[in-house]
């Protein structure tokens, strides 16, 4: 059964975000032997126990180390990359999963110690939400991520014609096969190194035209991502309730930096305006040295901007509620650093440094 060029590029956009969460200081959930209580892996399929049933999951992250006062965070990951908006359904899809998962403990006289971990989700979109989907996962607490702006167009362009040649390819599997997804999946972390070997599903693809061509697409696929590292995502988590996929010109001017000074202040600009707007954070006492790119969520753009003489004034209250400290983690051989990046307007202000 032939395979949608929507779902396939929903396929790769996962794994290059999981490839992205790896670095950012989660180790990929792919096996049940990971964690035998809450993990079922069923033929091909993993899937985590809810408190009423069990929840398929295409990418789940562990992060490597539990924040003060929390339980072991975990996180599903999702990834639409559809030509529309993604719209209520998916979020609320997305708040149902993870409310069942986190229900999913029992407490029994007799029983051992286990534990416990707390599931957050995190919904990726290359075309961005509705308005109603923004309001609901902003009230249940589901992270939206809005990859439409310029920073990630030669991610998202890479994506798309590697789903193409993917869709032209599978013209030659024998009807009516399916599409070996799994297969494909596999073959992406082998080569991007995000998952234990050891656990990855076995699975065969017949030699062909079809396994020489997709092949070559999943191979060409990691190369360019490897390739563009110097353009790699990093993940920051501000004060507030998104995340914030950060685009670097140089990731290892940013990282050189970030080593000397792992807690440091930053500048922000805002260009454009509404939902085309793009942010830059850049260093206040060594300008020039990296520049990190996002996007904010569309209902934050459209009240800064929805009233004119105001949108200055509301800029800076956003830049001081929601973006005065973010941090980063990153993977640094076997642990993980830590980087915060501080917005402190008064001293900006003090310095002479326009913010």
């Amino acid at each position: 059964m032939a395979i949608k060029d929507s779902a396939l590029r929903g396929y790769l956009l996962e794994e290059s975000l999981a490839w992205l969460l790896r670095s950012s200081g989660y180790r990929l959930l792919v096996h049940e032997s990971q964690d035998p209580v809450e993990l079922v892996t069923e033929g091909e399929t993993l899937r985590v126990r809810g408190r009423g049933a069990l929840h398929q999951v295409d990418a789940l992250g562990e992060f490597t180390f539990t924040p003060a006062f929390s339980m072991p965070v975990r996180l599903f990951l999702e990834a639409k990359y559809y030509q529309d908006r993604c719209g209520l359904e998916i979020v609320r899809n997305a708040h149902g999963v993870v409310h069942d998962v986190n229900e999913n403990f029992m407490t029994d006289q007799g029983m051992g110690p286990r534990q416990r971990y707390k599931y957050s989700y995190a919904l990726f979109s290359a075309s961005g939400f509705t308005a109603d989907a923004q309001k609901y996962a902003l009230a249940h607490q589901i992270s939206l991520v809005d990859l439409s702006g310029a920073s990630f167009a030669w991610l998202l362009g890479h994506i798309g014609a590697t789903a193409s040649t993917l869709s032209v390819a599978q013209k030659h599997l024998t009807k009516p096969a399916r599409f070996p997804v799994t297969w494909m999946r596999a073959e992406l972390r082998r080569a991007l190194e995000t998952s234990p070997l050891d656990l990855l599903p076995p699975t065969v693809v017949a030699d062909g035209k079809f396994k020489q061509a997709a092949s070559a697409a999943v191979t060409e696929f990691a190369t360019v991502l490897r390739r563009r590292s110097e353009a790699e995502l990093l993940l920051g988590f501000p004060s507030a309730p998104f995340i914030l996929p950060l685009a670097s010109d140089d990731h290892r001017r940013f990282l050189e930096y970030a080593e000397d000074r792992p807690d440091h202040t930053v500048r922000i600009k805002r260009r454009g305006m509404g939902a085309t707007a793009e942010w830059t954070l850049s260093p206040v006492d060594a300008v020039g040295t990296y520049e990190l790119t996002f996007k904010l969520p569309e209902h934050i753009e459209e009240w800064i901007s929805s009233i004119g003489e105001q949108e200055r004034r509301r800029t800076v209250q956003v830049k001081e509620k929601f973006l005065s400290a973010i941090t980063l983690y990153r993977v640094n051989g076997g642990g993980v650093r830590t980087y915060q990046l501080r917005y402190e307007a008064g001293s900006l202000s003090r310095s002479g440094v326009m913010t």
